[in-house]
């Protein structure tokens, strides 16, 4: 729950209002011999000292602790800078109640250990939420072709193709069926050898009768090892589990 809204008296409600959970709590547990008080007394003693303290706790967090890095190294100041403080509250309690610690030292260290908790419970409960991690869209970015390394098989096709984008080339019979975007076109070649006069351009041969322009695919479908090929121009490709592992390397996953 984010509290930073900036308005002092809702803070200091809040923080009111969780000290003085925190003293209920340790008027319960009623530790450091507490427990010999009678009880009105024993709950007095853990709220004025919690509260009290609390708040000491509270100046000085909001004028030098939210401006530390770091949880601990936050805490860690603001406890030891409110320790001598919150001893003398507890002292003057002491005194009231007639409840006297063993020592000095132990009063101290004490102190400290108790405002810790105090303090920690009180910076995590204002913490803000960590920011939304920003959603990473993936996708597979493909090169366009290298018109060079499709030059000698464009040769072999007509005037009219010879500039069109390549999309397919599939083995038909004894021809090979060439798919452009400027319409099909047979040709007299083995596949073999098609494949062979293709392999420096940005592609991929998905079956052992298809070979696929890489910025022509548009998706693909999975099916136990295998699968299709969307392409532009509305044609679909087979895939082949022998060839499946190639496409998967590339990103088509």
């Amino acid at each position: 729950m984010d509290f930073s809204d900036g308005r002092p008296l809702r803070r200091l409600a809040i923080d009111l209002a969780l000290l003085t959970a925190l003293g209920l709590v340790l008027a319960v547990l009623a530790p450091f011999d507490t427990s010999k008080l009678p009880l009105s007394d024993g709950a007095a003693y853990w709220l004025e000292s919690i509260v009290g303290g609390g708040l000491i706790g509270v100046v000085i967090d909001e004028l030098i602790g939210r401006r530390l890095d770091g949880f601990w190294r936050r805490l860690l100041v603001v406890v030891t800078l409110m320790t001598p403080l919150v001893v003398v509250l507890v002292g003057v309690l002491d005194m009231q109640t007639n409840h006297r610690f063993r020592a000095p030292p132990i009063l101290w260290w004490r102190v400290w250990v108790i405002s810790g908790l105090v303090m920690a419970v009180r910076i995590l409960a204002w913490r803000k939420p960590p920011a939304p991690q920003p959603q990473i869209e993936t996708r597979v970015v493909v090169a366009p072709p290298l018109p060079e390394a499709e030059a000698v098989f464009r040769q072999r096709l007509s005037a009219k193709r010879r500039a069109a984008r390549l999309i397919a080339v599939e083995a038909h019979d004894h021809y090979l069926r060439v798919h452009t975007d400027a319409g099909q076109e047979l040709l007299t070649l083995r596949f073999s050898d098609a494949v062979a006069e293709l392999a420096g351009a940005h592609g991929f041969q998905v079956h052992r009768s298809w070979w696929v322009a890489a910025d022509a695919i548009e998706g693909v479908s999975w099916r136990r090892g295998a699968g299709d090929l969307r392409l532009a121009g509305d044609l679909v490709a087979p895939v082949s589990r022998r060839h499946a592992p190639v496409l998967r390397a590339a990103g088509w996953a």
